[in-house]
C-alpha cells in the first residue's frame, strides 16, 4: 500500500496575490466613510482595523524578508498556545497604534506594501526551507511553497471578511474558482494534524468534501498510526463529509459558530470520525 499512495503536490499561488489584492484596494476606495467602522465576524475588529492588521502582517512580512530585519521576539513561548497569545498581543497593539491613522492613509500604505510583498515572495524558491513554519498544520519546517499559500489565505479571508461586514461578497467577487481553490486546498492540509489524536483502523480513508464551484475533494489515510492527506484511492470510504463553500473558509477561521455551520455540513457514514474536521482551524488561534 505504501508505495501506491501519491501525497497531494504542493500549491503555487505567488502570481495569484496581484489580483486578490488589486480587488482589495478597489474594495477599500469604494468604501463609505461609516462603512470603515463596520463590525466584522473577527472579535472585537471593525473594517478598519482589519485592513490595519494587513498593513501591519505586509510590513513585517518585508522587514523580514527583504531587509532580514527582525522585531524583538516574544519571551516565554514554550508552546502552541504561547505562540497565539503573543501574536494576538503583537496584534492588538499594532490595531490600538494605528487608529490614530485615517484610511486614505491605510489605503495608500497597503497599495504599495502589497506590492512589494509580491516582488519578495516571487524572489522564493518555493522548495527551500521557510523562516516559518506553517504552526496550524502541525509543521516545525515549512518549505516556502507552504508558507507562501498561508500568507495567501490570510489576504484572501481578510478580504472576505471585509466583504462580508460591508455587503460586498457578490461585487467583483474573489470567491471565484481562481482565487478560492487555492485556497481550501491551503487550509485542508491541517487535516492531519488536526487528526493528530483520533486513533481507528489501519487503512481507514476519510473524504472530505467542500461543494460548490470552487470546491474540491480530500483523502485523508490512516496508515503506519499515523495520518496523511492522498491522492484519491481504491479504498472504501468510512466517513465523507461535505461542506458548502459558502461556509468553508469561515469554519476554518473562527468565523461561524459550530451549530450554526452544521445545516450546511453533511456527513456520511461514521459520524464520529467527521468531528475533527469540524473543529478544524486552518489560522493561529
Amino acid at each position: 500500500m505504501d508505495n501506491l499512495v501519491e501525497k497531494l503536490d504542493p500549491i503555487f499561488v505567488v502570481d495569484l496575490f496581484p489580483k486578490l489584492n488589486g480587488k482589495l484596494i478597489d474594495l477599500l476606495k469604494s468604501l463609505e466613510p461609516q462603512e470603515w467602522q463596520n463590525p466584522t465576524i473577527c472579535p472585537l475588529w471593525t473594517v478598519k482595523d482589519i485592513v490595519s492588521h494587513l498593513l501591519d502582517t505586509n510590513l513585517r512580512k518585508i522587514s523580514i524578508y527583504r531587509d532580514n530585519y527582525f522585531c524583538e521576539s516574544g519571551q516565554n513561548i514554550n508552546s502552541y498556545q504561547d505562540l497565539v497569545a503573543y501574536l494576538n498581543q503583537l496584534n492588538a497593539d499594532w490595531v490600538k497604534a494605528t487608529s490614530r491613522i485615517s484610511p486614505k492613509i491605510l489605503i495608500d500604505l497597503l497599495d504599495q506594501a502589497t506590492k512589494e510583498v509580491y516582488l519578495v515572495l516571487k524572489a522564493l524558491d518555493p522548495f527551500q526551507t521557510s523562516i516559518f513554519s506553517v504552526a496550524w498544520a502541525g509543521e516545525e519546517t515549512s518549505d516556502n511553497w507552504f508558507d507562501i499559500a498561508r500568507e495567501y489565505t490570510e489576504h484572501w479571508h481578510h478580504q472576505q471578511q471585509i466583504r462580508l461586514a460591508t455587503n460586498r461578497v457578490e461585487q467583483d467577487r474573489i470567491d471565484t474558482r481562481e482565487l478560492y481553490f487555492p485556497v481550501l486546498d491551503a487550509f485542508m492540509r491541517a487535516l492531519p494534524y488536526t487528526y493528530r489524536n483520533t486513533n481507528t483502523e489501519e487503512n481507514t480513508l476519510l473524504k472530505f468534501n467542500i461543494t460548490g464551484e470552487s470546491g474540491g475533494s480530500w483523502f485523508l489515510l490512516r496508515q503506519n498510526n499515523n495520518w496523511q492527506l492522498v491522492k484519491e484511492l481504491s479504498l472504501a470510504i468510512t466517513t465523507e463529509v461535505n461542506i458548502d463553500q459558502n461556509i468553508a473558509w469561515r469554519l476554518f477561521t473562527k468565523g461561524i459558530d459550530k451549530q450554526l455551520a452544521l445545516k450546511d455540513i453533511s456527513i456520511i457514514g461514521d459520524k464520529e470520525l467527521a468531528q475533527p474536521v469540524i473543529n478544524m482551524l486552518s489560522v493561529m488561534a
